[in-house]
């Protein structure tokens, strides 16, 4: 548990530190071509809404971020799962599950939002420590030995753990 020298950090004072992380984080999550209405402002500030002030009030950098990534997850399934049911698929997003920052576009499939998802939730069933490599690596965008570190594993298992799943993804969205 980290907190500051006086005391646990509020989410409002959280959050403002880690904004800039934050848009960050939110503009990877929806991707250079945003084919949806979902702005990263709107993500980011979604998120800020849906997380419990009390929840994160005693958590350090890493645990916030592994959580603020989990919950623009869910936001931005949930939009794409609303646009979808308002329009029948007419804003699917699409992201890519590059191994690296800076991968050239093209070199991996495009996948959607929801296959991404069904795939995590059938990982969730087999190996639910690698959807956390997953939301703190892909969602978060935390390098492997930040993962390493709040996972409490060594940063080569955390790439291992990478490799696995996403492998695994690869395999189920290609089904």
């Amino acid at each position: 548990m980290s907190v500051t020298e006086e005391g646990p950090v509020p989410l409002d004072q959280r959050f403002g530190e880690l904004y800039r992380e934050l848009q960050r984080i939110a503009h990877r999550e929806l991707g250079d071509r945003r084919r949806t209405s979902l702005h990263t402002t709107v993500l980011v500030h979604e998120a800020y809404l849906r997380m419990e002030a009390s929840a994160v009030r005693d958590m350090g950098r890493l645990p916030f971020l592994a959580l603020a990534g989990r919950v623009m997850r869910c936001v931005l399934v949930d939009h794409v799962r609303a646009a979808m049911a308002a329009k029948r698929g007419g804003e699917q997003v699409r992201v890519t599950l590059e191994t690296e920052p800076g991968v050239a576009e093209g070199h991996l499939p495009q996948l959607d939002v929801l296959a991404i998802e069904r795939g995590m939730q059938a990982l969730a069933g087999l190996e639910p420590r690698l959807v956390t490599v997953v939301e703190c690596h892909f969602h978060a965008g935390m390098g492997f030995a930040e993962i390493g570190e709040y996972l409490g594993i060594s940063e080569r298992t955390a790439q291992r753990d990478w490799r696995r799943a996403r492998a695994f993804l690869l395999d189920a969205l290609s089904d």
